[in-house]
Order: structure tokens, then C-alpha cells, then sequence
């Protein structure tokens, strides 16, 4: 074993007081850094999950059609009436061409061709505005995990099959195996689109998605609106949730289509996201720094204790590099015996935070993300953070005078 961690070891252990009780404030700081970070994230990734869990990350469509100039019976020169046509669901040119662009840029794992378009659904004297979503449900289900949300019935969009939420299904008394018309805006009982049968019903967690979203065939919402061949959007998915406004424009550079991005479309939503995560960060900061200023007070203290010995040390021939490597390897151990206690200590209070916080369905309130690297990157911190502390007291050590400390001591 190194003569220096022999030494550290022993000093260690004379000075057992000390020891427990920086040993007790690393493992608190290092507890309070897993749980905070564990809560957080964890709230994070409930809020994505149920904010982003129904839509793409990226959904692109065409550009909206350009405002005319009309002529004006006002005879004053240069006097022009402008009108904002309204806007229809229009299909993308070349969809194929534009998806099959999109899917070679760096970052994307999943596209799939949608028809989003407003419409009535009626059922005897009942009638509903909804947003009806033509899909294809093998490729959409790389873009939102539909399965997961669905209650009753399948996911069959075959013919003139239609998945509708949980509140539409309440307004107008549908289950699974019953039928309603879709009426595209305008349009009259007549129009194409037909009658519906209810294949299956879901739970978004929307009140507002449940009541309004009609899921049916891509085929289906072509004819309903008039785009035989055509979609109006292609939603996107990409690896990562954070780079999707990067993803976002980089399809727009590459096909000139409107690419908008979740972090355009939710602001407040992503502002949220970074100021927890700026909270965290902040909280982290100065739990660590309480942390360096306990180790150090407490390796300085020793220093002075232990000041006589180490000049005995000195005049045996031990040399200031070992004297200095003395006390790092102290706050190393201490450091590192910390962050045990710590991983301990922030794993009991997640559990017991969960087991206590709980909603009516018995799920957590504040769902905590414990995870191995987690542990990993603050054990790694306590311990730099151990060694970087011990620094200052280490080179007080190590320029000692032996002659002067024995003479004094």
C-alpha cells in the first residue's frame, strides 16, 4: 500500500469526529443533489410526455396560399384592395419526393404522411366540430405511440373505420361498433366522407384532443377533402427532443416548405423546461460549493492538528510531493465515502417521496427518474469535488518548514 495512503488512512481515523461529520455533510449535499435532480427530471419528462406524447416534433406543410390584389372602383391612383384568401387544406407537391428528402436528414427516425382538416360529425340530432386526421396507422405509430392511449376496441382504420377520443365518444353517444357521419366544412350530408364506424376509442389526457381528434384512414381523408393522392403535413420525429427546431430548418432549407417545430409552437412550455432546469443547476452550484468549503475547513483544521507530525515527517525525509498527496488522497476518500452515503441517502428520499406523493389513481404525484448514471456523475463530482478542496490545505502542508514546526511545536 502507498506510503501516502497509509497516512491519509491513519489521520483519518484519529480524527473519527471529523471525519463522521464531513463525511455526514457530503452525503447530505450529495443526497440533496440525486433527489433534486431526480424530481426534476422527472417532472420534466412527465410534462414532454404528456405535453408531446400525442403530436410530432416537427409537422410540415405547404406554404399558405399568397394574399391578391383585386381592382377597386376607386379611381386615385394607386389605390389597391388587398384580400387574405382563406386558407383550405391543401396537399404538399410531390409529397413523396419532399418526405423522401426529409428522411435522409441527419437526426430524423420516423415521417409519416398526414391529412389534418376541420369537420362535423353528426349522429341524429347531435353534431360536434372535430379535427379529423387521415393517417396511416403503420407509420404514424412511429411518431405517436397510439396503442398506448387506446381504451376500448383496435386501431383499425380499414374502409371507412374511425378512432374517435373519449369525450366526442360521450357527446354523442357512440361506443365501438357504432356509426356517425363526417361533414367536411361547408360541405352537406351529401358530401364524400360517408358514414363512420367507430373502431376503437382513446385517452389522451387531453379534454380538448378527446372531444375534437377523429382518427381515420389517409384513403378516407382524401376523399373526405378532396386530395386524391395528396396529404397536407408530414410530421416528423427525431432523435432528439431538443434538436428538433434544428431538424425543423433544416427541411425547410432543403424543400421550402413550412417546417414548424414543438419549441416554436410551445414557448412558454420550453421556457418552463429551461428554467427548472436552470433552477436545478443553480441549487447544485451552491450545494457543492457548501460541500468544498466544509471539506476544506475541516482538512484545514488537521492541517494545524497534524502540523508536528507532518514536520516530523518532513525531517525523516518524506517529501513535499507525499505530504501534498497526503491530503488529496483525504478528500478523495472523503469524497468518494460521501457519495455512498449520499446515493443512499437520495434513493430513500425518492422512494419515500414517491411512496407519500401519490394522486387519486395511486400513480406518484411527482414522478422521480433514478437512474445509474445519475449516481455515477455525482459520485464523480463529490470526488473531484473532495480532491479540488483539499488542494489549498495540501500545499499549506507541503511548505512547511519542518525545522520551524518541530522547534514550535
Amino acid at each position: 500500500m502507498p506510503f501516502a495512503l497509509i497516512v491519509a488512512l491513519r489521520y483519518l481515523r484519529e480524527g473519527k469526529g471529523q471525519t463522521w461529520l464531513i463525511l455526514v455533510g457530503v452525503g447530505v449535499g450529495v443526497g440533496v443533489i440525486i433527489f433534486l435532480s431526480a424530481l426534476i427530471s422527472g417532472l420534466q419528462e412527465s410534462l414532454i410526455d404528456r405535453t408531446l406524447g400525442s403530436q410530432a416534433h416537427v409537422i410540415v406543410r405547404p406554404r399558405e396560399e399568397l394574399p391578391r390584389v383585386l381592382p377597386t372602383s376607386d379611381r386615385a391612383v394607386g389605390v389597391v384592395t388587398v384580400e387574405r384568401p382563406a386558407q383550405r387544406v391543401r396537399s404538399i407537391v410531390q409529397w413523396q419526393q419532399a418526405r423522401a428528402e426529409i428522411t435522409r436528414i441527419p437526426g430524423v427516425i420516423a415521417t409519416s404522411p398526414t391529412i389534418s382538416g376541420a369537420a362535423l360529425a353528426v349522429r341524429g340530432d347531435g353534431a360536434n366540430a372535430v379535427l379529423v386526421r387521415g393517417i396511416e396507422p403503420n407509420s404514424y405509430r412511429g411518431i405517436v405511440d397510439l396503442d398506448k392511449f387506446l381504451m376500448r376496441g383496435t386501431l383499425d382504420l380499414e374502409g371507412f373505420g374511425a378512432v374517435i377520443g373519449v369525450g366526442l365518444a360521450s357527446d354523442l353517444g357512440l361506443s365501438v361498433g357504432d356509426r356517425f357521419r363526417l361533414r367536411a366544412g361547408g360541405g352537406s350530408e351529401g358530401d364524400a366522407g360517408g358514414v363512420q364506424t367507430v373502431t376503437g376509442i382513446f385517452d389522451i389526457g387531453n379534454k380538448d384532443l378527446n372531444a375534437r381528434w377523429v382518427l381515420v384512414s389517409l384513403r378516407s381523408a382524401q376523399s373526405l377533402f378532396g386530395l386524391e393522392g395528396g396529404v397536407s403535413t408530414i410530421e416528423v420525429k427525431g432523435a432528439e427532443i431538443y434538436g428538433a427546431e434544428t431538424i425543423a430548418v433544416e427541411i425547410a432549407g432543403r424543400t421550402g416548405l413550412v417546417a414548424d417545430s414543438w419549441m416554436k409552437s410551445n414557448e412558454q412550455l420550453l421556457i418552463g423546461l429551461r428554467s427548472q432546469s436552470s433552477s436545478s443547476l443553480m441549487i447544485q452550484v451552491f450545494v457543492v460549493l457548501a460541500v468544498a468549503l466544509g471539506i476544506a475547513s475541516v482538512l484545514a483544521v488537521s492541517v494545524v492538528q497534524k502540523s508536528r507530525e507532518i514536520g516530523i515527517l518532513r525531517a525523516t525525509g518524506t517529501t513535499r510531493r507525499q505530504v501534498q498527496q497526503i491530503f488529496l488522497i483525504q478528500g478523495s476518500i472523503v469524497g468518494l465515502l460521501g457519495s455512498v452515503v449520499g446515493i443512499a441517502l437520495g434513493i430513500g428520499l425518492g422512494y419515500l417521496f414517491s411512496t407519500l406523493a401519490r394522486g387519486p389513481d395511486g400513480t406518484p404525484t411527482f414522478p422521480l427518474t433514478l437512474e445509474t448514471a445519475l449516481y455515477a456523475r455525482t459520485a464523480a463530482i463529490a470526488v473531484g469535488v473532495g480532491t479540488l478542496s483539499a488542494l489549498m490545505p495540501a500545499r499549506r502542508a507541503a511548505r512547511m518548514d519542518p525545522a520551524e514546526v518541530i522547534r514550535s511545536g
